[in-house]
């Protein structure tokens, strides 16, 4: 199993702290009590690996009359709504919240061209919340082709503190390949043209770079 690079840090100080002071808290304590604690920490330290891991995952042939899902996760938000940073105008947002046993992975919802990146500082409420789109820390890109010129937005959530996206205005991008990173527990919003035909529901879970989000007219 390959782990992400954003995750390498942490899993190694994880592993440092974990193992010794799994193995502390036995010498240390009771069994009563240390075996129970020690058991806690090595399942942390599970849920990191988990956490980071890299998917093995089919890679999905690239579609132009496709906009894929941009991240693992449960469909929280359809909706006809205003984009008022960018577009101006109605647009339909789909929105994805990625839980903490969520792979935190993001792919380009389509191939095109990076036409508009910025960075907004701000709070840290919970993903789920609908002013988090506007009010959260996060990243607004919009991606142009032939087809579509569509905003995601990288939304920081409660507890992730740290959203990283690796490709600048003017590069090129690919339906289906890394976007960016989330980490821990967040959400990504789709702002879509009104005359897109979506292929989604509420509730539903979502693979990243895999699930059709919505069909081009």
């Amino acid at each position: 199993m390959k782990f992400h690079r954003e995750g390498h840090t942490i899993l190694y100080i994880s592993i440092l702290a974990a193992i010794p002071g799994a193995l502390l808290l036995l010498a240390t304590l009771p069994l009563y009590a240390g075996i129970p604690l020690a058991f806690t920490l090595l399942v942390l330290l599970l849920m990191m690996f988990r956490f980071f891991r890299i998917p093995v995952r089919r890679r999905f042939t690239a579609d132009e009359s496709l906009v894929l899902a941009p991240a693992d996760g449960k469909v929280v938000v359809i909706e006809k709504t205003r984009e008022g940073e960018y577009f101006h105008d109605q647009r339909i947002q789909v929105s994805i919240f990625m839980s903490i046993h969520d792979i935190h992975i993001n792919w380009f919802p389509v191939s095109g061209t990076l036409i508009h990146y910025s960075y907004h500082p701000g709070k840290y409420l919970v993903a789920r919340h609908p002013k988090s789109s506007t009010l959260n820390e996060r990243n607004t890109i919009v991606i142009q082709n032939s087809q579509i010129t569509l905003l995601v937005r990288q939304i920081a959530g409660f507890v992730a503190r740290r959203i990283k996206f690796y490709p600048k205005p003017g590069d090129g991008v690919i339906q289906s390949g890394e976007m960016g990173f989330i980490r821990f527990g967040s959400r990504l919003d789709l702002f879509l043209p009104e005359n897109v035909e979506i292929l989604v529901r509420q509730g539903q879970q979502t693979k990243g770079g895999t699930t059709p989000v919505a069909r081009l007219k």
